[in-house]
């Protein structure tokens, strides 16, 4: 059983081509270099809540946007703070973690050349609709969580 768990392992691992560590080395770069933006911003550094202040949306409406808490929850992300995060707006908190995950996956496959097919065969099944549905969903979500804490202190 040992013998057939090394060859299972073996072919679930294998050696990243050269042009697919270097995209994850594009994503891994990417996705620092949001992390470091956002440390900027929580640092004061870069005025982000200046760009999107005054909130169209509330001053339309009078009521939270569906993306509002997303520079406080990330910046609060950025932080340290992760239980902080989700309190503040769930959706962005699963944003970050989303990345990180992501950030994880990209590290292993550049810097190591580890390709995992079990978890590639389930990205490529994964389709582009289902995706956004999915983004849909978890900000809906983060809004109705928004806006219960803003009619219930209101």
């Amino acid at each position: 059983m040992q013998v057939r768990q090394q060859i299972n392992k073996g072919k679930n691992i294998i050696r990243a081509s050269f042009r697919q560590r270097l995209v994850s080395g594009v994503v891994l770069l990417g996705i620092v270099g949001f992390f470091v933006f956002m440390r900027l911003a929580a640092a004061g550094r870069i005025n982000l809540p200046g760009l999107f202040d005054p909130c169209g949306f509330k001053q339309q409406y009078g009521l939270s946007c569906p993306t509002c808490g997303v520079t406080t929850s990330s910046v609060a992300f950025v932080h340290g703070h992760i239980f902080e995060s989700f309190y503040i707006q769930p959706a962005a908190a699963l944003g970050w973690v989303m990345l990180c995950v992501t950030a994880f996956f990209a590290f292993l496959m550049c810097v190591f050349g580890l390709y995992f097919r079990p978890l590639m065969r389930f990205l490529a099944g994964v389709k582009t609709k289902h995706v956004i549905l999915a983004v849909i969903i978890i900000i809906a979500g983060g809004w109705a969580v928004t806006l219960a804490r803003a009619l219930a202190a209101g």
